[in-house]
């Protein structure tokens, strides 16, 4: 049920980020004024000095890139909304191979390892000295 609600709300915010971010900078809701004209912006732009700055956010390119990036908000969210069962079976574990645990018959098939059957260690005079092998300079050790 957890994973049912998380891609549900996670599509209603693609949905809800990708419908103002594709309208908001065409549109002028409830007479909050036009996209470059800003409060927050304009006041940043007077304390910063950076007047370019409101003219590089009023321009059109600006414009249709958070239109572009809402557009992609819009196109994940009805992504999601497609393969809404896939998502939450992922969510779930469901694409994990499944647990199978070994029983009794099948060890019993598959007969345990005998002493001439498992691995020897070579004798004492082929293996090398730990000094030799552990690839760590021994300039900087104390112990010597």
């Amino acid at each position: 049920m957890a994973s049912r609600l998380t891609v549900i709300f996670y599509i209603l915010l693609c949905l809800e980020a990708g419908v103002f971010l594709t309208l908001l900078p065409w549109w002028q809701p409830w007479g909050m004024g036009d996209w470059g004209d800003n409060f927050f912006l304009v006041m940043v732009a007077q304390k910063t000095g950076f007047v370019v700055l409101q003219r590089a956010v009023a321009s059109g390119w600006v414009r249709g890139a958070v239109s572009g990036i809402g557009l992609l908000n819009l196109a994940m969210a009805f992504w999601e909304i497609f393969h809404f069962n896939e998502t939450v079976r992922k969510l779930q574990g469901a694409d994990a191979p499944a647990y199978k645990p070994q029983t009794e018959a099948r060890a019993a098939v598959e007969p345990l390892p005998t002493a001439d059957t498992l691995p020897t260690t070579p004798p004492a005079q082929d293996v090398p000295s730990a000094r030799a092998t552990d690839h760590v300079p021994h300039h900087g050790r104390r112990d010597e």
